[in-house]
């Protein structure tokens, strides 16, 4: 077996409660990393197509990588993977902190659950052992509460879980597990899976070492990292580390970077240019009572917080992401701190995706201010632009599912849904909300928001990120986009799968992810093996959404979202993006039919280990050479 791996998987069926273990071959491994790789791959071969999203033949999968828990720097991430209950089509979402290394430390790589349980029940892993156990005494806690809970019922400080609210539990479609309480695997709807099983948590603990195949190789590279952030990314360092994620709130609101209200807003025209500061982690650091980092993280960008006073006191708690912030702050004219953290806070505690959950507010207080929706539909609450009483109160509403809560636990495309108007208001592709950066600013998102498999997520590759950090004004050519396009986004499905942190990209010198992998598993690992394992990934995420009956035209930008019509004013002013055009560019380099967006038979051969992907799509046994 390969270093950088404990080797073994654990597969549950609550059902009738059958705990088998299977081992990770070196193909599997080889081929697909771990994370979503991996995910993708098993789900792809183990569930039938047409699966119910909520019933018992969809598998929830916990994955983690070869860096999660290795010693290497930024190597903290674990991935759920299910079918989701949103999109119908692929999903993965990843999380940091603790638990993905402690999975690993309990003796697994991955878990993966089918089946429904009767009662609520927890999955108890430790040092090898896997126990499902009751959770009736846990079912309606919150995240916190459930894992005080956990650690007084078993002694123990160090255990890790991964653990859904109330809103789970209620099958919300934006809800998410929560570990740590305060990291996620957010985005959608595994916490409505987790729900649908009857599952409250998984929780582990364990003292195994992880091997790598070569530790002081490994030093080494940790060292060149060290000093990197050091000498070439000190101010980076200062910022992100200072400040966290929302270090540029407050600039992405007035550039462009970042929506305003509900996508339909000009920052330097509609919000307030004072105030908006609040909204910032600089303009929230008088609440700073500590500083915490994930696992194996140099860098450290999470603090803890602490309100004892005013309207919403939280008392300890953590501090809002930039995603975070922009939703409950920019995208709704809000410049209330202390609603910003108490927003944070329910969501944290009730299980929520702050991005789906913040967008939906945003969504619903457009619609009540255009008279789509009324108060009376809203349960008396004035859900005018800024309001910050309104936006906490429904923000409680909707993690409580109680009233018009109910409803926008849904998402906002399900409530649009559920009420039959408000759809013209929409910021979804496939009904997953959008997350906060704006195609209009840098056009790359708007290729992977809509053409990724997995729809409406920040965390894939392609221009986006580079567009986002090098603005030039060329941004806007389109011509010969797509090679970078889909480099870049090869590079991050083996980032994600490999289990680093995203923001490793902005501290790590060019090559050095190659370099781990050679360290922790002891393969060689040059750019040419980054770019198949790369393209065999997407390749797969793709086919799982062709399987399931998804084609190209169903996932659909909404207008305003490109620039149809274009501002008029502000720093995006006049900018329309041919998204067609950026997502021609990227198909055509894949070699994928823009009709359909199925892999042509050609590609399918050329990516290597996909002969039931052919055979399923195009109805040959195996790939001619």
């Amino acid at each position: 077996m390969a270093k950088g791996y404990v080797g073994k998987m654990l597969f549950v069926n609550l059902t009738n409660k059958k705990i088998e273990e299977k081992a990770i071959s070196d193909d599997l491994a080889m081929n697909y990393i771990g994370g979503y790789g991996i995910g993708v791959k098993l789900l792809y071969d183990m569930m039938k197509p047409g699966a119910d999203p909520l019933g018992p033949e969809n598998i929830l999968g916990f994955i983690t990588g070869p860096a999660t828990g290795s010693g290497a720097f930024f190597g903290s991430r674990y991935t759920l993977v299910c079918k989701s209950p949103v999109t119908g089509g692929w999903n993965d979402a990843n999380s940091g902190g603790y638990f993905g290394k402690e999975l690993k430390k309990a003796g697994y790589d991955a878990v993966f659950v089918t089946g429904i349980s009767k009662s609520p029940v927890y999955l108890w892993i430790k040092d090898g052992k896997a126990e499902i156990k009751d959770a009736s005494h846990l079912w309606g806690k919150d995240t916190k509460d459930t894992l005080t809970a956990l650690i007084e019922e078993y002694g123990d400080t160090k255990i890790r879980a991964s653990i859904i609210g109330p809103a789970g539990e209620k099958m919300s479609l934006i809800s998410c597990p929560i570990n740590e309480g305060h990291r996620a695997p957010a985005r959608g709807g595994g916490g409505a899976v987790m729900g649908s099983k009857k599952l409250k948590a998984i929780v582990v603990r364990g003292e195994a070492e992880i091997p790598v195949a070569n530790p002081e190789k490994l030093q080494e590279i940790n060292r060149r990292v060290s000093s990197y952030m050091k000498n070439e990314q000190k101010e980076g360092v200062t910022m992100l580390g200072g400040f966290g994620t929302g270090v540029g709130t407050t600039i992405s609101a007035m550039d462009g970077n970042s929506p305003v209200k509900n996508w339909g807003g000009v920052g330097i025209i509609d919000y307030d240019e004072v105030n908006v500061q609040n909204i910032s982690s600089q303009g929230l650091d008088k609440y700073r009572i500590g500083k915490y980092a994930c696992s194996n993280c140099p860098l450290g960008c999470g603090a803890e917080y602490e309100v004892n006073t005013g309207k919403w006191p939280v008392g300890k708690t953590d501090r809002p992401e930039y995603e975070t912030a922009s939703a409950f702050g920019s995208m709704l004219l809000n410049v209330d701190a202390e609603s910003l953290i108490k927003t944070n806070d329910i969501c944290n505690r009730m299980g929520l995706d702050t991005i789906s959950a913040g967008a939906t507010v945003a969504w619903a207080m457009e619609c009540y201010n255009e008279g789509i929706l009324s108060k009376e539909e809203l349960d008396g609450i004035e859900l005018t632009w800024g309001n910050s009483e309104a936006i906490v109160k429904i923000t409680q509403k909707m993690a409580d599912g109680d009233g018009c809560g109910a409803v926008l636990a849904l998402g906002s495309q399900g409530a649009a849904n559920k009420w039959g108007k408000g759809f013209e208001y929409l910021q979804t592709v496939r009904g997953v909300e959008f997350p906060m950066h704006d195609p209009r600013f840098a056009p790359g998102f708007g290729r992977s928001y809509q053409f990724d498999p997995t729809p409406a997520r920040h965390v894939k590759g392609g221009l986006g990120h580079i567009q986002e950090n090098n603005k030039t004004g060329e941004e806007y050519n389109y011509d010969g986009t797509g090679f970078m396009d889909v480099y870049d986004t090869f590079k991050k499905e083996v980032l994600n799968s490999a289990g680093f942190c995203l923001f490793s990209e902005d501290f790590i010198p060019e090559g050095t992810y190659n370099d781990y992998m050679e360290a922790l598993t002891g393969w060689p690992f040059k750019a040419r093996h980054l770019f198949a394992v790369g393209k065999r990934i997407l390749t797969m995420r793709q086919a799982f959404n062709i399987r399931e009956g998804l084609r190209r035209p169903d996932f659909v930008m909404p207008p305003r979202s490109l620039g149809n019509p274009p501002q008029k004013e502000g720093p995006v002013a006049g900018v329309t993006v041919d998204n067609d055009r950026l997502g021609k560019n990227f198909y055509r380099i894949l070699d994928w039919d823009w009709e359909t967006g199925k892999p042509t038979l050609e590609s399918l051969r050329g990516v290597g280990d996909l002969e039931n992907v052919i055979k399923d799509i195009y109805g040959e046994s195996s790939p001619k050479k």
